[in-house]
């Protein structure tokens, strides 16, 4: 992703739909692609995290934990079209470091003719970025899932969407400070999992742990359900990652390669890891650990090769397994499904990977090059390292705020002691996951 919108290209998309410019010409090929990219990020979400997360919690909380995915996908929908994507990515003026301007607002201005970046319909280029905006928030409900109240996630979710993913976005993708600088984010390491990560241990610390945690056990009710999700995300990562090429070329071929190879080093080393110390190889163990893979390659995707894909997945194995240690039974903090250790540590351990791998001169391990010639990998770390701060910085400090905020306005995010520990679906959507 870090190539989509380079302050030239950006331009070139919004000078494609005045009246009178020369119209670019559609690529068949790129448009195809996208197109099942932009099907395969959905999927990944609906119903990729849906099945994921919903199988991890408890058998009285799973259709809330469905609900709050769909409920949010539709939400962030609506607001992406009414004006969320111009601020992402047109020119905001005098604005453009920090947010973007109002020129697309309801899509303005597209329809069928407008043509965005390698030749696909502009059009279509915001709903594939649609997509990114659905899933990153979602990813928070496995901070919070089995104790939040649904209007007061929605609201959350709304102000979280449009103050923290929609500036960030722009920032690194949208002409803002932090492309300008040259950071490298090929798929979302800042913009979607840091971010995600970060909100989700602002929220676990602010709204507390679930009632019985650490001493109660609180295993998976269905792993057979995570499972089928997890194996959902491996297949629709490649849209995230191979897609942000926008085009059908080597590059989406690369990203795809090393998106699968990390998958792989991730999954087995996060296994090996817990066999060792727990004496078997767990089912959730593989498949957490794929995900951290998937996570940390992310932003390096694009910028590193399949050696690099290797060392990348390794790592993220090794310590997003040593965080989730870490949070859950060292700090005693309940973000519930692992979205920090594995989403939040893992972007910011990729967004710094590709900082490190993209050199040319690597040898196997070589990478695709630098933003800018004659780029040190010195220089390259320390844009990556001002992105990975900006990122976590602003994160917390705006999601903190917004929890508070939707705690004045609703009362409590919190369901109370008692139907906790009822269980939410039949109190707060009068259903049941399970007719036994």
């Amino acid at each position: 992703m870090k190539r989509l919108l380079a302050p030239s290209l950006l331009c070139s998309l919004l000078l494609l739909s005045v009246p009178g410019s020369q119209a670019a010409t559609f690529d068949s090929g790129n448009t195809a692609w996208m197109l099942s990219s932009t099907a395969l990020v959905l999927f990944m979400t609906l119903p990729g995290l849906a099945l994921f997360y919903a199988g991890l919690v408890r058998s009285r909380n799973v259709l809330s934990v469905m609900a709050q995915c769909f409920a949010i996908s539709a939400l962030v929908s609506l607001l992406w079209l009414g004006g969320l994507y111009s601020l992402a990515f047109t020119s905001g003026g005098a604005w453009n470091n920090w947010i973007g301007g109002f020129s697309r607002v309801m899509f303005v201005g597209m329809g069928r003719t407008a043509v965005g970046p390698n030749g696909i319909p502009e059009i279509l280029f915001a709903m594939y970025q649609m997509t990114f905006a659905i899933i990153t928030p979602t990813l928070i409900v496995g901070a919070y899932a089995e104790r939040i109240r649904f209007s007061s996630m929605l609201l959350f979710s709304a102000l979280w969407v449009t103050v923290v993913y929609t500036p960030v976005c722009h920032w690194v993708w949208g002409g803002g400070f932090l492309q300008q600088r040259g950071l490298l984010d090929y798929a979302g390491g800042t913009v979607v999992h840091i971010t995600a990560g970060v909100a989700s241990l602002v929220a676990a610390l602010t709204l507390g742990a679930r009632r019985g945690f650490p001493r109660q056990s609180m295993p998976p009710h269905n792993m057979t359900m995570t499972v089928t999700g997890a194996g959902m995300l491996w297949v629709g990562w490649f849209g995230f990652n191979a897609g942000s090429a926008l085009a059908a070329d080597g590059a989406a071929a690369l990203a795809l390669a090393a998106t699968h190879i990390a998958a792989a080093a991730g999954a087995l080393t996060w296994m090996t890891l817990e066999w060792r110390r727990f004496g078997k190889p767990s089912v959730l163990g593989i498949v957490t650990g794929m995900v951290a893979g998937l996570g940390t390659i992310t932003p390096a995707s694009g910028s590193v090769g399949p050696g690099g894909a290797l060392i990348i997945g390794i790592l993220a194995g090794c310590i997003c397994f040593g965080m989730t240690q870490l949070v859950k039974r060292v700090w005693a903090i309940d973000d519930s499904l692992d979205v920090f250790p594995v989403h939040g540590v893992g972007g910011i351990l990729g967004t710094l990977m590709a900082g490190l791998l993209c050199a040319p001169g690597l040898g196997v391990f070589a990478g695709t090059g630098f933003a800018a010639p004659n780029h040190s990998v010195a220089e390259q770390v320390q844009v990556q390292l001002l992105g990975i701060v900006a990122t976590f910085v602003y994160a917390s400090g705006v999601t903190w705020i917004l929890i508070h905020l939707v705690q004045a306005v609703s009362g409590s995010m919190r369901v109370s002691p008692e139907r906790e520990t009822e269980g939410i679906d039949l109190l707060l959507h009068g259903e049941s996951g399970y007719d036994l």
